[in-house]
């Protein structure tokens, strides 16, 4: 909405009444005219018209024949539908876009596609920049700094690493494969696309899409805050991530498919009390629970990262805790994981909201193609690796089997 305003000051020409002269210095009198007219752009125009009848004395020079002055006042005002300062109507926005986000990834085809991170973004991006919301609201500060630390120690009151290794066996070992490729993939990608139009945030994307591809979104997140990667860059790394994601695990179901499935290992105890409980009980205490721990947790946080001065640490800090005290605590943390994994799910999609909102449409369009061909380049290096280490693997236990057979067990 843009607004022109023409301010004129129009003082009128003064008598020289001798009758009047002596008055002149002690009073004076005013009149005001006010005209207001509308431009046809959408625009106002004031004028006000300033007479003021003060007479002239001997001493006085003597009056223009034309003193009338003219000053002109122009501002514009651009402001969204949304102000910045509605904090109701900014949470409303926030929130419902999140749920929308949820909704479509549940019952629709393309959000279940594009996944229901990926539609809140695109949806606050869209808002933003089309004047619907601002995007530097107050309330997306409070979400960076409180609401995403929050949801963090929810996603993970199941991460007792003890479990993890026990039930997981010999995926363990293919997830450390699959870390080092992806490693070596990231650094084959930079080589090759180094990204050089993002500028200082090249390097920033390049770790944080490793990240997402060895540890998931929260990896992604964790590692974006603590570098500083600007917004739009985030909103075109997720963007075009998610595409180059829904490539692969394609590949990867197709070349699966021929592949018998192992037998299910079981897994009992923890998660199934937890699950007993769940069923038992209303979870008001244990989403009560949940919550208070997250705060305490995100507390001891802030205070760690703030003694050891550790910048933007906050995120790995909360996630180091929360691991500890799940695999210290494994029965009394799971039993608050339900909860806690539902109330973070919305968080961190008003999360990827303000991601979107905090964005530039034309700086992720013209970002996201370079992002898209180094995700690119890092994944089909990390699929090679696999495939080749899986197929290297077994020639080496061949040789090594003939090896091992002429060598030693032919002497004995």
């Amino acid at each position: 909405m843009a607004m022109a305003s023409t301010l004129t000051v129009l003082p009128s020409s003064r008598s020289s009444s001798p009758a009047e002269s002596q008055r002149s210095s002690f009073s004076s009198r005013q009149n005001l005219s006010v005209r207001l007219s509308r431009a046809t752009a959408g625009g106002s125009s004031i004028q006000l018209i300033n007479t003021r009848r003060q007479q002239q004395s001997f001493l006085s020079p003597p009056a223009p024949a034309n003193s009338d002055r003219s000053v002109t006042a122009r501002f514009q005002l651009q402001a969204p539908l949304i102000s910045p300062h509605d904090q109701w109507g900014n949470w409303t926005v926030l929130f419902a876009t999140g749920a929308f986000g949820i909704w479509s990834e549940k019952n629709t085809n393309i959000g279940g596609a594009l996944s229901g991170a990926l539609v809140s973004t695109l949806i606050g991006l869209a808002a933003s920049n089309l004047e619907v919301i601002s995007s530097n609201a107050p309330a997306f500060s409070i979400v960076l700094e409180f609401l995403l630390p929050l949801a963090v120690p929810l996603l993970l009151y199941r991460a007792d690493m003890r479990r993890v290794i026990k039930s997981t066996g010999a995926l363990l070992l293919a997830f450390l494969l699959g870390s080092v490729a992806t490693t070596v993939g990231t650094v084959v990608a930079y080589l090759l696309v180094p990204m050089r139009a993002l500028g200082p945030d090249s390097w920033k994307i390049a770790a944080a899409l490793m990240g997402r591809h060895i540890g998931g979104a929260v990896n992604y997140v964790a590692i974006a805050d603590a570098l500083g990667v600007s917004p739009s860059i985030l909103a075109a790394g997720l963007a075009a991530d998610n595409v180059i994601c829904a490539v692969y695990f394609s590949t990867l179901f197709a070349l699966a498919s021929r592949v018998p499935a192992e037998a299910p290992i079981s897994d009992t105890g923890i998660a199934n009390d937890a699950e007993s409980d769940n069923g038992k009980k209303l979870p008001l205490v244990q989403t009560a629970t949940a919550l208070a721990v997250s705060l305490a947790i995100c507390k001891s946080g802030y205070y760690l990262t703030k003694y050891f001065r550790i910048q933007g640490g906050i995120l790995p800090a909360v996630t180091a805790i929360v691991v500890v005290l799940a695999t210290v605590f494994p029965k009394q943390f799971a039993y608050l994981a339900p909860s806690g994994e539902a109330m973070a799910m919305i968080l961190m999609q008003v999360f990827f909201t303000v991601v979107g909102a905090s964005g530039n449409i034309w700086s992720v369009i013209n970002t996201a193609p370079s992002i898209f061909l180094f995700a690119l380049v890092q994944i089909a290096v990390h699929l090679a690796m696999i495939l080749g280490l899986g197929i290297f693997g077994i020639a080496i236990a061949t040789f090594l089997g003939i090896g091992f057979g002429v060598a030693v067990l032919k002497a004995i």
